[in-house]
């Protein structure tokens, strides 16, 4: 799949034609098709009003998670999640994120070594972003083998509390170059600029500083963590 800027157009400006619930979920959670001018765009659309209120994250707020987890993989120039943007849809105000193409029947398990890179950076991220919900089928792998990272609604709370699929890297070191674009972000959180200042303004403050404290956590650790005794991919 190829994010050019025309498809990228589509999803941010064009017109909905059509808007079709999936089964799979707890909330809503549609497949859309959009048009402008002469061409059209698959894309995922979730609403604000059709997510599921949730005792731990504030009501209303998943979408704009969404959002800033794909700011982030952008600023930090990690482009594994599909171009995502906010705008007004059948049901409201809600994400509309471009559909990757991809095989349903491949997932996280089905992975094999020559996606490890790609797998490690989304695995930093998810330490990063905070990612609560990390499942297998939430890793989408295009027919150009690239991996691609869905569903970040349940991310950036202020408390700790990341839950992934994700273990092969246990103890592991994280990548050098993972390492040095941290902390370049840590420097930038002193006078957030462009895309940072955006998620700065799309989270709440509290989140904005936790974000801080997590990549101070993950500078100073510098390995993937694990839990005692986990076997590599869970197996």
């Amino acid at each position: 799949m190829s994010l050019d800027k025309s498809a990228c157009d589509i999803i941010q400006q064009g017109e909905i034609i059509s808007c079709n619930l999936t089964p799979l979920g707890s909330n809503y959670t549609f497949t859309v098709q959009v048009q402008l001018g002469d061409q059209t765009s698959l894309g995922i659309y979730k609403p604000r009003d059709g997510e599921s209120p949730l005792w731990d994250f504030p009501s209303g707020t998943l979408y704009k998670r969404e959002y800033a987890a794909y700011l982030l993989s952008q600023h930090l120039g990690w482009d594994f999640i599909p171009y995502t943007t906010i705008r007004d849809g059948p049901y409201g105000t809600g994400t509309v994120q471009l559909f990757v193409d991809h095989d349903p029947k491949e997932n996280y398990y089905t992975l094999t070594e020559a996606s490890a890179d790609q797998l490690k950076t989304i695995a930093c991220f998810d330490l990063v972003a905070n990612s609560t919900d990390r499942k297998p089928n939430h890793l989408l792998l295009d027919e150009a083998g690239k991996l691609w990272s869905i569903d970040h609604g349940l991310t950036f709370h202020s408390d700790t509390k990341i839950r992934t699929v994700i273990w092969d890297f246990c103890g592991e070191r994280i990548p050098k170059h993972l390492l040095k674009r941290l902390s370049a972000l840590y420097t930038e959180f002193e006078a957030p600029e462009g895309l940072l200042r955006e998620i700065q303004e799309t989270i709440h403050p509290d989140e904005m500083d936790a974000l801080r404290r997590r990549v101070r956590w993950v500078l100073s650790e510098g390995v993937y963590p694990g839990l005692p005794g986990r076997n590599r991919r869970g197996r």
